[in-house]
């Protein structure tokens, strides 16, 4: 059970992540938070929290290792996260049988097959920009952040594109922890339904897409995926597919434009866009903190205290990524031409993100091609007027207005 200290409430409007983060750093390895009424450890040292994430002390599977589960989660806005059956929840030999089935659709050969989709649909988007009236102000998130993984997605799943706005915007619902349990409910139960639709659609009518293979493999072998795992891994491919990548070229665009010495970095060779990807995923990473983990032992800290069997972890990835005793004194500064740039913005061990690969071609095209055709783009608001996402998970901003200046 968490007892030592009185828990650290956590913000779920996200209105200032970075003096959080701090707070909880100064609780030491791990720190007591209450997480929209559920009790939990947030982990911020990136040791600790790297060994959690590949020991087998710990598990993502609630049912079977969280006591509090079936009285947490009926009331609670995150239940979702939580209560899901898929890979994202699935532990031991049910993740791995699951991971596999996901894979190939994530494999080298698959992501670089996509990489003129990927710039035919960055090309696509700047056209539209540019056809705006000279000293037009854009949002950014709306016009590019969006609309390109959402387009991806949609291309590797099947998902039609007069459906894609209603994933979107359900998909964010998912990601806002500012919903009460009961908006939260209702938003699930019509993304369920979307998600039966597709399902319905592609069973009637198969193509060439991640959704149809799934359904094949169910109505093959039933042994190897039922019903429910299939609806919940399509939502897990779907909106891990597009909410995070979209985060990261908003973060990585507004960190250029509010740090011009960072572009000129780049702008001489001195750093390349592989290094602009990085030092936002460490600096910025499109998830603050991920709901959640369970001890399946007694796990003892570093300072004598003990997180018991059963107690719920948090993996704080941002918090971590900034720590001083990872990156040193200048852990806070975004800076591309720092020699290391390690981070867990894609998570640590057998829960590493398939899609990770696809995210940095996404990214690093994006903000390749956009500063290449818009080399004077500046941000239209201060950096202060740039609102955060509701939500103590998704790391973004609202809107992201900018003035594309072009030639």
């Amino acid at each position: 059970m968490i007892r030592p200290d009185p828990p650290i409430v956590l913000d779920p409007t996200g209105a200032d992540h970075h003096a959080e983060h701090r707070l909880l750093r100064a609780h030491g390895a791990a720190a007591p938070v209450d997480v929209l009424g559920v009790r939990a450890w947030s982990i911020t040292d990136p040791l600790l929290l790297k060994k959690l994430l590949t020991g087998p002390d710990v598990s993502k599977d609630g049912r079977r290792h969280w006591p509090e589960f079936d009285k947490a989660v009926p009331e609670w806005p995150l239940a979702l996260w939580v209560a899901v059956t898929n890979m994202f929840t699935a532990y031991g030999a049910d993740h791995a049988r699951l991971r596999r089935l996901v894979a190939p659709a994530f494999s080298a050969r698959r992501v670089a097959a996509l990489r003129p989709v990927v710039e035919a649909l960055v090309t696509g988007l700047l056209d539209d920009l540019a056809a705006e009236p000279r000293g037009a102000v854009v949002d950014l998130r709306e016009r590019l952040a969006y609309p390109l993984p959402i387009a991806l997605i949609g291309h590797m799943t099947g998902v039609p594109e007069a459906r894609r706005a209603g994933f979107r915007s359900l998909v964010d619902g998912v990601f806002d922890t500012t919903l009460t349990s009961e908006e939260a409910t209702a938003n699930a139960v019509r993304l369920y339904g979307l998600l039966d639709d597709l399902i319905a659609a592609k069973r009637a009518e198969p193509g060439d897409d991640m959704t149809s293979l799934l359904i094949a493999t169910r109505d093959e072998d039933g042994s190897t995926l039922s019903e429910t795992e299939l609806r919940d891994t399509l939502l897990l491919v779907i909106s891990a597919g597009y909410e995070t990548t979209v985060n990261v070229i908003d973060q990585a665009v507004t960190s250029l434009l509010t740090h011009p010495d960072q572009l000129a970095h780049l702008r001489a060779g001195r750093a390349g866009w592989h290094d602009v990807v990085e030092e936002t995923l460490r600096h910025e990473p499109a998830v603050k903190h991920l709901p959640l983990r369970y001890a399946i032992t007694d796990i003892p800290l570093p300072d004598g205290r003990t997180i018991a069997r059963g107690d719920a972890i948090l993996a704080s990835y941002a918090a971590a990524n900034r720590h001083p005793d990872w990156h040193g004194p200048t852990a806070d500064t975004f800076d591309i031409t720092r020699p290391t740039k390690d981070h867990l913005a894609f998570g640590h061990g057998i829960h590493f993100c398939l899609g990770a690969p696809l995210a940095r071609l996404e990214v690093a095209t994006a903000l390749d091609h956009l500063f290449t055709r818009f080399p004077d783009v500046e941000l239209a608001v201060p950096p202060q007027a740039l609102h955060p996402l509701p939500s103590l998970i998704s790391n973004g901003h609202q809107s992201l207005p900018v003035r594309l200046h072009r030639p």
